[in-house]
């Protein structure tokens, strides 16, 4: 059986350039791209300067060298990207180390008992998923009404219907990624000298039906992503444990291990010493355990 390569359409591929280094400024609140605009009069010189949704978010200067900058077309947006090297000033802490336990009830937890909420259960999240369902068996109906045979019929309202979908789409996403950049600069602010994370399994999460949901909204991946480069950055080191390394069944006092542990139960009873914790609570405070003994 012979197999041939499948290509990308090109009306579904997402619609983004490439801009050369040396055909591209940026000032505090401006980019110039040379292939959008070069009107070299006096009255249209100002219109060659884009001006930026967010200002002081790229380093610019003389000294500054950008690489591999794209501009990127999401349906609604145009973003560009870019790489800018210049070099960082990194102080060693001295701060106690942390571990932080991640799971879906919280989005994180750390050792000293510090509890970040989930954003998914919040009323603002949960008015835009509504509106979300709505507006997707909306769609779906208009489409069945307008059903011509076999093929579909993409009338002027469904279009308009699509594009306040794509926007409650992302309104959605930047509202959890913001709570995670928010998170994890707070958490890499207090400067601790190391941070230990769990690997986390999360395609073998998203395998079950009951919970890959709810593993998908909370961006568990993405969470620890940032914090394992934001600790890079700042020069905190980062320490990552091994998925089976059991840090909610041990207890955190005795160190005795819990086999029969289930994940109904969110609180943790030591049947050796009588310990009373949180299981999350109990996780971290394992894993920042664990992180002492291989700094040691």
């Amino acid at each position: 059986m012979q197999w041939h390569p499948r290509f990308k359409k090109k009306g579904k591929a997402q619609p983004k350039f490439y801009v050369d280094t040396a055909k591209i400024q940026f000032n505090a609140i401006h980019v110039k791209l040379e292939n959008i605009a070069d009107s070299k009069r006096k009255s249209r010189a100002k219109a060659n300067w884009i001006k930026l949704a967010e200002k002081d978010r790229i380093t610019f200067g003389n000294n500054i060298s950008y690489t591999n900058p794209r501009v990127t077309f999401d349906g609604i947006h145009f973003w560009i990207s870019v790489g800018v090297e210049y070099e960082l000033s990194i102080d060693k802490s001295t701060n106690p180390g942390i571990g932080i336990d991640v799971g879906i009830k919280d989005l994180a937890i750390d050792s000293n008992a510090n509890i970040t909420q989930n954003i998914n259960k919040t009323i603002k999240v949960k008015k835009l998923k509504q509106k979300q369902r709505r507006l997707q068996r909306s769609i779906s109906r208009k489409y069945n009404k307008n059903k011509k045979g076999e093929s579909y019929c993409k009338t002027s309202n469904i279009i308009k219907s699509e594009k306040q979908l794509l926007k409650t789409n992302q309104r959605l996403t930047g509202i959890r990624h913001n709570h995670i950049h928010q998170t994890t600069n707070e958490i890499v602010k207090t400067k601790p000298s190391f941070i230990v994370c769990e690997d986390l399994n999360t395609k073998g999460m998203m395998k079950n039906k009951h919970l890959s949901k709810a593993v998908q909204e909370q961006c568990l991946y993405e969470f620890v992503r940032q914090i394992e480069y934001k600790c890079n950055w700042n020069g905190i080191k980062y320490i990552e444990v091994s998925r089976y390394f059991p840090s909610s069944k041990t207890c955190s006092c005795c160190g005795n291990v819990k086999s029969d542990l289930k994940l109904s139960d969110r609180t943790y009873i030591c049947e050796e010493c009588g310990l009373v914790i949180d299981r999350d609570l109990n996780a971290a405070i394992n894993l920042k355990k664990y992180g002492e003994l291989m700094i040691a």
